[in-house]
C-alpha cells in the first residue's frame, strides 16, 4: 500500500511539474529532461509512469478537462437557470485558468494539440455539448431567445471564450480575464436574450461575477 501511494505522489509530482515547464515553454519547446527537472523526480521515474512526451500531455489534458467538467457537472445536477449557468461556467474557468496550473497548462496543450500524433477534439466537444445544454434550458425558461440556433452558439460561445482567453494569457497573463470575459458577453447576451426580459437580464454577467466575488 505504501508503494502504491508513492507512486500515486510521484505521478502526481510529475504531473504538476510537466504543467509547470509546458505552460512556461509550450508543447514543443519543452523536453522530458526539463519535465523530470521541474518535477523533481529522475528520468527513469518518469518513464515508468509515461512512455512518450506526447502521454504525458495527453495526461495533463485529462487532468485539466476532469477539474474543469465537474463544474459543469455541478450546473447541470444543481439544475441552475441555463443563462446563468453559461456565465457560471465560463467565469469558474476564467478563475482556474488564472489560479490552476494543471488548467492553465492543459488548455494551452489542447490548443497546441495540432502537434500530436493524435489531436485532441474531446474537450472543446464536451463543452460544445454542455453549452448548448444550458442553452436549451435557457430556452424553456423564457431567459434566451427560442429563434436561437444553440448548436451554432454554442460553437460560437466556446469558440469565443477561447480566443478571450487566450489573448489575455499573451497580453496580462490572464490577470484581465475576467474584464474581458465581461466585455464578451456584453456583445453576446443581445443576441441571447428576448427583447422583452433585456432590462431584467442585460447586467447579469455583472451581478454574477459580483456574487461571486463576494462569496
Amino acid at each position: 500500500m505504501a508503494q502504491q501511494e508513492r507512486a500515486i505522489e510521484t505521478r502526481a509530482a510529475i504531473i504538476r511539474g510537466a504543467a509547470a515547464a509546458f505552460q512556461e515553454r509550450g508543447y514543443g519547446s519543452t523536453s522530458l529532461a526539463q519535465v523530470s527537472a521541474a518535477a523533481g523526480v529522475t528520468k527513469g521515474a518518469l518513464y515508468f509512469h509515461f512512455d512518450s512526451k506526447e502521454a504525458l500531455a495527453i495526461a495533463i489534458i485529462e487532468a485539466q478537462h476532469e477539474a474543469s467538467a465537474a463544474i459543469g457537472r455541478t450546473l447541470l445536477d444543481e439544475n441552475v437557470p441555463g443563462l446563468h449557468a453559461i456565465l457560471i461556467m465560463s467565469l469558474e474557468l476564467a478563475r482556474q485558468l488564472h489560479e490552476d496550473p494543471i488548467v492553465s497548462a492543459g488548455v494551452r496543450l489542447t490548443i497546441e494539440a495540432a502537434n500530436f500524433e493524435t489531436p485532441v477534439a474531446g474537450p472543446y466537444l464536451d463543452w460544445m455539448a454542455a453549452c448548448e445544454e444550458y442553452l436549451r434550458r435557457g430556452i424553456v425558461e423564457g431567459d434566451i431567445s427560442p429563434s436561437i440556433d444553440t448548436c451554432a452558439m454554442a460553437h460560437f460561445i466556446i469558440s469565443a471564450f477561447t480566443g478571450v482567453q487566450v489573448v489575455s494569457d499573451v497580453l496580462t497573463g490572464r490577470d484581465d480575464i475576467e474584464d474581458r470575459l465581461i466585455e464578451m458577453w456584453a456583445v453576446i447576451m443581445p443576441s441571447l436574450v428576448p427583447v422583452d426580459r433585456w432590462d431584467e437580464l442585460k447586467d447579469l454577467p455583472t451581478r454574477i461575477r459580483e456574487e461571486r466575488a463576494a462569496e
